[in-house]
This record gives C-alpha cells, structure tokens and sequence, in this order.
C-alpha cells in the first residue's frame, strides 16, 4: 500500500494517524518533492476509475493561472489534464492510497481510509 501525501496537508496527517493506529504497512510518498510522471497519473486514475478533472484541486492559485475551469473535459482533454496533474502536482487531490490490490482511493474521509485498508 501506498499513500501519496503533503505533509502540510491536515487530511494527509489524518489518514497517516489512522493506518498507523491500525498498524497498516505502508510506503508514503511525499509527491510534491517525488512528483508522479504522467504514466504514473495515468495509471492511479485507472486505479481509482475516475479522469484526471476527477482529481484535480481546482482552488489552487496554478489552477486560476492555467485557467483549468475553462478547460474541456471530454476524453480528447484528457492528457491535457494529465500533464498539467504531473507539471504542477499541487494540483493532485490528496492523499490517494494506492491499494495492495490493484485499486486506489482518495481518502479524504476516514471512511475512504478504513475503505482502503479493507482492500488490503
């Protein structure tokens, strides 16, 4: 398992507390400092099933500059999206826990947490 994190981020700290709370095994990656290449983004949003707009923290002040609520979201947008993910990973919704399983969550509630550690 493995949860990628802001350590500035306070539902980060939160799922950190609650994995380790109950003694899950797990890597972390800090991926501001280890940033995701648009394979690795591609490959978490198969993961979790959902599209790169999904995932996007379209409050951040790169995400006013880059004018991404003007941006399509159709399936010809979509490396567009992803390259902007993997340029500017402040973007990235956090934390995402990737599961031993093959699937991912972004576990912003401890419901989603406790949701990743059922899957192992």
């Amino acid at each position: 398992m493995e949860i990628w994190i802001n350590p500035a981020c306070s539902k980060c700290r939160g799922a950190l507390t609650l994995l380790d709370a109950e003694g899950a095994e797990y890597t972390v990656r800090k991926y501001l400092e280890d940033v995701p290449s648009a394979e690795e983004i591609r490959a978490v949003l198969g993961r979790l099933g959902l599209e790169p707009w999904d995932i996007t923290r379209t409050g951040e002040a790169v995400a006013k500059e880059l004018g991404l609520k003007e941006w399509g979201r159709e399936p010809a947008d979509r490396e567009r999206w992803i390259e902007a993910l993997s340029a500017h990973p402040k973007l990235i919704q956090r934390p995402i826990i990737t599961a031993d399983d093959g699937t991912a969550v972004v576990a912003r509630s401890e419901e989603a947490v406790r949701d990743a550690l059922g899957r192992g």
